[in-house]
C-alpha cells in the first residue's frame, strides 16, 4: 500500500528510545525500527501524562506454532512520548482523527451463549475477546442468554440506537435468534440496518467460517474480533420461509432428507461430542432412507437446465404479523420460470453461504449477498458412492460427484413427503440447526415445532442484513 504524503513527523521517544517518526495520510506508522499500519494493526490508543500508550496486534516473528506454518497474533503495546506538551496533543489528534475515520464501532451490545458447544463461550470471551475489545477502547453491554430464544426476545425491546453493533458469542444460533428478533420489530426497517458480529463459540460455526476463510484466515476468537473492531461490514442476504401465515427468517441453511437427519437425530449420541456426526451419519449411510416429494423453484440465470418446466406455483402471501417484516414481495412471481424436480430424494440442501460448520464446506459456490441460495441436491446414489461423497463435504469435493446436483436457485418451495421405504413415516426439516417441521414417526415428533410437516416457500431478500467482516 502507498503511505501516501506525510501528516506529521516529530523526533520522539519510542519505547525509550528517540528516533523520527511520522504518520502518513494512508495511516502508517513509521520509525526506524519499524512500521504500524493504523488500519489493520493498531486498536487503540490512551494518553497517560506524557506519553501515548498505543495498542496494537501484529504477527508473531516466528510465525511458527505447534510445527505448522500458523500466523500468531500477539497483542503488543508502543510508548510514544513526545518531548512537548504542544507535541503530544498533535500526536492524539492526529491519531484519533485516523481512527475516526475509519467508522470502527464505539459501543456494542454482545450475547454470550454459556451453554452452546463445548460450554466455552465465557472462557473464550474473558481470554481472548475482552482484552482485544479495552485495547481499541470499545464499550460494551453483555447479555448471557439463559434457555433458548432469550436473545430473540431481547432483541425485540433493545434500544439499538446506543449501539454500533450486536454480537453473538456463540454458535450460529444465537446469531439466527437476533435476525429474526430484528425483523419482527415494528422499526424492523431500521432495526436490521445494524451491523452484526459473530464470534465462534459454539458447535456450528458456519458463518464466522465462512467470513473468515473467505480471506484465508483460520476460524478464531480473535481473528473474529478484530473483524469486528476494525469495522469492515458486508450485506448479507435474508431467506424467508413462509408456510401460511408463519415465518422464519433464515441467514444460513435449510435442510431436508440425510443432511437433516443426521444433524438433528445424532442428539441422541451428544454424549460423544463432535464425533457424533460422523458415527451417526455412518449409520444413516448403511440404512439409507429416500424421501417422496417435489421441489420447484425459480433458477438463478445460468442454472435453468435443472428440473423440468412447471406452471405458476402458487406462493403464501405476505401476511402475517402485523408488524414486523412480512418478507419480499411476490410482484415477478407470475413472470418467473419455475422448474420442478420429483422425489424419491435422499438429501435436499439449500446455504446462503459457503460454509455449514468449521468442517463442512456446503456450498463452496455461496456468495453472502448475491440474492441466490445454493442447492445441493441429491437423488439417488450407491451407498459407497455416497460415503465418497460425505467424505468430501470437508473440502466443497462433494459437488463434483455425478450424484449431486449443485446450482442457484432465487425462490423455492418444497414439498416434503413421506419416506418411500416406509410411507408410514415422514422425515424434518432443518432450518440454520433447528427442528422447523418434523413429520409422522420422527425423532422427537411428539414435540410441537414452528411449521407443519407441509409445503414451505422460501425467498430471498438481497443484501437485507448487514455482518461484520474481515474485509
Amino acid at each position: 500500500m502507498d503511505p501516501g504524503e506525510t501528516v506529521l513527523s516529530d523526533r520522539v521517544r519510542i519505547n525509550g528510545i528517540e528516533t523520527p517518526v511520522t504518520l502518513t495520510a494512508a495511516g502508517q506508522l513509521r520509525w526506524s525500527a519499524r512500521s504500524l499500519w493504523i488500519e489493520k494493526e493498531v486498536l487503540g490508543f490512551s494518553v497517560e501524562g506524557s506519553r501515548i500508550k498505543i495498542r496494537a496486534v501484529v504477527i508473531s516473528e516466528a510465525g511458527i506454532c505447534c510445527c505448522e506454518n500458523k500466523t500468531v497474533l500477539l497483542r503488543k503495546t508502543f510508548t510514544l512520548e513526545p518531548f512537548s506538551e504542544e507535541s503530544l496533543l498533535l500526536w492524539s489528534q492526529k491519531l484519533q482523527e485516523f481512527i475516526d475515520s475509519l467508522d470502527r464501532p464505539k459501543r456494542l451490545f454482545i450475547f454470550l451463549n454459556p451453554y452452546g458447544g463445548k460450554k466455552s463461550a465465557s472462557k473464550i470471551f474473558l481470554d481472548e475477546v475482552k482484552p482485544l475489545l479495552e485495547d481499541a477502547n470499545i464499550e460494551y453491554a453483555l447479555q448471557e442468554t439463559k434457555y433458548q430464544l432469550h436473545a430473540k426476545e431481547v432483541i425485540r425491546n433493545l434500544d439499538l440506537s446506543k449501539y454500533d453493533g450486536v454480537v453473538c458469542v456463540s454458535g450460529d444460533g444465537i446469531l439466527v435468534e437476533v435476525v429474526n428478533g430484528l425483523l419482527e420489530r415494528e422499526d424492523w426497517k431500521t432495526a436490521i440496518k445494524i451491523s452484526l458480529g459473530v464470534i465462534p463459540a459454539g458447535t456450528g460455526n458456519g458463518m464466522v467460517k465462512s467470513l473468515l476463510d473467505s480471506v484465508g484466515e483460520p476460524c478464531s476468537a480473535s481473528n473474529a474480533t478484530l473483524a469486528i473492531i476494525r469495522g469492515h461490514k458486508r450485506a448479507l442476504d435474508v431467506a424467508t420461509i413462509s408456510q401460511g401465515q408463519t415465518k422464519f427468517f433464515s441467514v444460513l441453511m435449510l435442510a431436508w432428507g440425510l443432511i437433516a437427519d443426521i444433524d438433528i437425530e445424532s442428539e441422541k449420541y451428544r454424549w460423544m461430542g463432535s464425533a457424533r456426526i460422523d458415527f451417526y451419519g455412518l449409520q444413516r449411510l448403511f440404512s439409507l432412507r429416500r424421501y417422496n416429494g417435489c421441489i420447484r423453484f425459480v433458477p438463478a440465470p445460468g442454472h435453468e437446465v435443472h428440473g423440468e418446466p412447471t406452471e405458476h406455483v402458487e406462493v403464501y402471501s405476505n401476511g402475517g404479523p402485523k408488524s414486523g417484516y412480512s418478507g419480499p414481495s411476490d410482484v415477478d412471481a407470475q413472470k418467473s420460470n419455475w422448474r420442478k424436480i420429483d422425489g424419491p430424494f435422499v438429501s435436499v440442501w439449500l446455504h446462503n453461504v459457503p460454509w455449514g460448520s468449521e468442517d463442512t464446506m456446503a456450498a463452496p459456490d455461496a456468495k453472502f449477498s448475491d440474492g441466490y441460495l445454493d442447492l445441493i441436491l441429491v437423488k439417488d446414489c450407491p451407498k459407497l458412492a455416497l460415503l465418497s461423497v460425505m467424505t468430501e463435504l470437508n473440502n466443497g469435493g462433494h459437488v463434483k460427484s455425478p450424484y449431486v446436483f449443485y446450482f442457484k436457485v432465487k425462490e423455492f418451495v418444497l414439498e416434503p413427503g413421506a419416506r418411500a421405504e416406509d410411507p408410514s413415516k415422514d422425515g424434518i426439516i432443518d432450518v440454520d440447526g433447528e427442528v422447523v417441521a418434523r413429520g409422522r414417526g420422527t425423532y422427537k415428533c411428539e414435540e410441537r415445532t414452528l411449521m407443519a410437516y407441509d409445503k414451505l416457500h422460501i425467498k430471498m431478500d438481497q443484501g437485507l442484513a448487514t455482518i461484520f467482516s474481515p474485509i
